[in-house]
């Protein structure tokens, strides 16, 4: 039997998500072990690393809507982004091997490198990671069916997490740590990214390609674009700054292993398996308190979940292991249900603007999708290296952290409990001028549209109304 209009195959929807190995294995493990690195490895102090990793990734901020530009204007016998997906992805595995290659020891010239080698590695990121997003909305055209997609996607990118990020440090313990122990990590970690990649390209040449609209000429041009997107200007804000959250409990996890737990062996493993393995069972659940609720009621639920877990786990000195592990779960638990409702309502908000303006122009929006989220990982680490400078952390060159005052260690503390629930918990007050629901969206093909087949224009008029509650142009 023929697949319902707009629903996909299931070999589509496992495809699709396999490049969440990508993304979810880049997205960790630098948030997770580059800051550790650069401190107790290359001997970098705090303040300096914290800027080391936040200036890369902060670059992808202006390559992130170049890059969907580019992809919007490409035309191929693969389509528009599967082309990306490859390329992309196995120029990104290269790049991130040699990270952590350390050509130069450590001191200044190793840290210049890391930085090159890093900047380098974000940039490929941004021209897989923004196709491989803007793949959703032109794949399908049925609002339940893209919350089905990215719960397939944040299930694997859950996976992908606990494999980079409980593993890698295995990895790099195995091999001796220091140095050498790094260099092997990378190569597993760009081994896992390439495997993505590849899987992704593979697993979506039967999907059916979307029509890709002309791209805005200029990136002023596509900043206007998303300023008139009032639902999405208020996704992307919030996303913005519960990614920089997120991205500050993945920079203290080694950091909370080592002065709160006094566990650096197990502790970062641990601390990983509670945080992600949740997600790997309540996906199914947030997909029906989604279904129930609607996606912005789901993600504002979760967020409040995960900052609560957050808040509490501030007594961690006081409290058993056992129980702080069962709050990083409940954090998992959270961060589980924020990333799949944002990543389902932002193809929402690229729909309502084609149907709003007539045009399609998913590139531009995931290109600044990405480059907020880009942004928000890349504060994450900085953030918390500021927090460590702040209150006088040590840096080493051995490998192994080194003794710290009770003031470093609440800065540990506090930078892993407080300051990301403080970031995800507030962030929801953004979420205000956020207005889309599947009724909505159901009733904008049969008014904007048929406007548009008319030769109205469907713009600002449209918009304003749309704004008050009507849906009429």
């Amino acid at each position: 039997m023929a697949a319902a209009p707009g629903l996909l195959p299931c070999r589509v929807h496992v495809g699709y998500s396999l490049g969440s190995l990508a993304t979810g294995a880049f997205g960790t493990v630098p948030g997770l072990l580059l800051l550790p690195y650069l401190t107790d490895t290359l001997g970098v102090a705090a303040g300096l690393a914290a800027l080391l990793v936040l200036l890369p990734k902060a670059w992808d901020v202006l390559v992130n809507p170049v890059a969907g530009r580019i992809s919007d204007r490409t035309r191929s016998r693969w389509g528009a982004r599967r082309p990306y997906l490859l390329i992309g992805g196995l120029a990104l595995a290269v790049l991130f091997g040699s990270i952590f290659a350390a050509p130069f020891g450590a001191g200044p010239a190793a840290a210049a490198y890391v930085t090159v080698a890093f900047l380098a590695t974000a940039t490929a990121f941004a021209f897989f990671q923004v196709p491989y997003v803007a793949m959703p909305a032109e794949l399908t055209s049925d609002y339940a069916e893209r919350t089905r997609m990215m719960t397939w996607r944040i299930a694997l990118l859950a996976l992908a997490i606990l494999v980079s990020g409980a593993v890698a440090p295995l990895v790099r313990d195995a091999a001796g740590g220091g140095v050498p122990g790094h260099r092997w990590m990378g190569l597993f970690v760009a081994a896992l990214i390439a495997l993505g990649a590849v899987g992704a390209f593979l697993g979506t040449r039967s999907a059916p390609q979307g029509t890709i609209g002309e791209s805005e000429p200029s990136l002023r041009a596509q900043f206007a674009v998303a300023g008139r997107n009032r639902p999405f200007r208020a996704l992307l804000l919030c996303f913005v700054v519960q990614s920089a959250g997120v991205a500050t409990i993945l920079a203290g996890v080694q950091y909370f292993a080592d002065q709160i737990l006094n566990d650096s062996a197990t502790g970062p493993t641990l601390l990983f398996v509670c945080f992600v393995g949740p997600a790997l069972v309540v996906m199914p659940l947030w997909s029906r308190v989604g279904a129930r609720l609607g996606k912005l009621a789901g993600l504002v639920a979760a967020s409040l979940i995960l900052a609560a877990g957050g808040l509490a786990l501030v007594a961690a000195p006081l409290l058993p292991a056992s129980v702080i592990y069962l709050l990083v779960a409940s954090i998992g638990v959270g961060y589980a249900g924020q990333q799949v409702f944002a990543l389902a309502m932002m193809p929402d908000c690229i729909a309502y603007d084609t149907a709003r303006t007539g045009r399609r122009q998913a590139g531009v929006f995931t290109g600044l999708w990405t480059a907020g989220e880009t942004l928000g990982l890349a504060l994450g680490p900085g953030i918390y290296g500021l927090v460590l400078a702040v209150t006088g952390y040590v840096s080493s060159t051995t490998g192994t952290a080194v003794a710290q005052s009770d003031t470093a260690r609440l800065g540990v503390l506090l930078g892993f409990t407080v300051l990301p629930a403080l970031l995800i918990g507030l962030a929801t007050l953004l979420l205000r001028p956020y207005d889309l629901t599947e009724a909505r969206l159901a009733t904008l093909p049969t008014t904007l549209h048929a406007a548009a087949d008319h030769g109205v224009v469907v713009g600002t008029k449209a918009a304003k109304q749309y704004g008050k509650g009507t849906t009429s142009p």
